[in-house]
């Protein structure tokens, strides 16, 4: 109700046009979508057909997707949900991913990757549990934060090498997990790969036999 009030007294402007009305509209929403990210989602090289990841990738995920290259307006969504406390974007980013993935199986856990907890007290919600419950709703599909952070470092800013080694013992899992589901992992961005690498190894630990991948957007490690 807040929302929609403020939503109402100062509204939004398109994150590709400026369009008065929303964070994205209809036709850069098209835009974003109709030309997806078709590279392997792990190293962003040549794509095995259909999988998401190429041969060469040894990740704990089997399939991936990817909206689209963090540029432009799909850039500007981000940066504005996760810097300018546009809290509103994360039903537009949710979107993006479910016009993205192919029909799941009704089996399908999603599970957002768990935000630093410094983060979220500097937004004021936590941006990826927002998007993987606004996902779950539009596929009719279970949303679980099966996972939490075991540290607090942050990765923006670093090194290959560093994010690597952060990511490697930065998660754990409440839960032992049902063998028998499907665990979708979903984040905002992909750089250098890591978090969802060890991300998925960390469900796979508590019992997960199979883990999929989606992520909004990649972007290169500059």
């Amino acid at each position: 109700m807040i929302d929609e009030l403020l939503h109402f007294v100062a509204p939004h402007y398109c994150s590709g046009c400026d369009e008065r009305g929303g964070l994205l509209c209809d036709n850069c929403k098209y835009d974003i979508i109709s030309e997806p990210y078709e590279a392997c989602v792990n190293c962003q090289k040549m794509l095995a057909p259909r999988q998401g990841i190429c041969t060469k990738c040894n990740v704990s995920y089997t399939r991936a997707w990817c909206v689209a290259d963090r540029r432009d307006g799909l850039e500007r969504l981000i940066n504005r949900f996760k810097f300018e406390n546009a809290k509103a974007a994360h039903q537009s980013l949710a979107t993006l991913l479910h016009e993205r993935l192919p029909e799941l199986p009704a089996n399908t856990v999603v599970v957002p990757i768990p935000t630093v907890s410094a983060h979220i007290r500097q937004r004021g919600y936590d941006h990826m549990l927002l998007v993987a419950r606004h996902l779950a709703q539009l596929r009719q599909l279970p949303c679980i934060s099966v996972l939490e952070r075991a540290t607090s470092t942050r990765q923006r800013d670093t090194s290959r090498s560093v994010r690597e080694a952060q990511a490697k013992v930065a998660f754990r899992c409440r839960v032992s997990l049902d063998p028998d589901a499907i665990y979708l992992l979903v984040d905002d961005v992909m750089t250098t790969g890591a978090t969802m690498k060890y991300a998925a190894k960390t469900l796979r630990d508590a019992g997960a036999d199979t883990v999929w991948a989606a992520t909004v957007s990649r972007q290169p490690l500059d």
